[in-house]
């Protein structure tokens, strides 16, 4: 093959892979990286940038605070969100998902648990990284040991929600299923007085703070 043949097949297939992978990838960056800006922030103010993380900012008193969310501006309804995570030993956090009311996220929003459930063998519905809190215990215990970054990619779509971490497929669930108030499909009881089937299909996505150390960065966001 000439030189110069081979060299233009090159360049070809450098390009080609390079917008492959862009036109594949159309989530946009809502963390800059830098600041908080396009988020809102709870009454505490504990969230903070550091080192190009959204962390906690707080005296870690050891007690469970539910009060300080960090919001991204908007509402959302069908979309993809990609982000990374790290726990500490004692994490406990979340991420809301389509949350009707920004004063009471607890009982009108769907949390996908972040915790330091690294190496335990038991699945839990409210203890498991991977779990719908209270409602749907993850298909395994994805979650890597405390320091190391884990990666979530959640979708939303209609009644379907899936969650994969760290590359698993995790939860695959139809809130159509969750049709009675404080109720799983299984029979078990779950916190809300609401069936899910009935929670908005469009709402607040953010952070929990509940007292306990926690970091996020490259969050991404597609509206489908």
């Amino acid at each position: 093959m000439p030189r110069n043949v081979g060299r233009i097949l090159s360049i070809l297939v450098v390009v080609c892979s390079w917008t492959c992978t862009t036109l594949g990838d159309d989530l946009r960056t809502v963390f800059n990286g830098k600041n908080l800006d396009g988020w809102s922030a709870g009454p505490d103010n504990s969230w903070v940038v550091e080192n190009g993380e959204i962390t906690l900012r707080r005296d870690f008193d050891g007690q469970e605070h539910n009060r300080d969310y960090l919001w991204i501006d908007g509402e959302f309804g069908d979309f993809v969100l990609e982000l990374e995570f790290k726990v500490a030993d004692n994490t406990n956090s979340g991420v809301y998902l389509r949350t009707g009311d920004r004063q009471d996220p607890v009982w009108t929003g769907i949390e996908v648990q972040v915790a330091n459930s690294f190496g335990k063998d038991q699945l839990s519905s409210t203890g498991t990284a991977g779990a719908i809190y209270d409602c749907q215990k993850p298909a395994s215990n994805a979650i890597k040991a405390p320091g190391e970054w884990n990666q979530y990619r959640i979708t939303c779509r209609g009644a379907q929600l899936s969650v994969e971490l760290n590359g698993q497929q995790v939860i695959d669930m139809n809130l159509d299923r969750w049709a009675k108030p404080n109720q799983n499909p299984d029979g078990s009881q779950n916190k809300f007085n609401t069936a899910l089937k009935d929670f908005p299909r469009r709402g607040s996505v953010g952070f929990q703070d509940h007292g306990r150390p926690v970091w996020y960065r490259n969050v991404r966001l597609k509206e489908l």
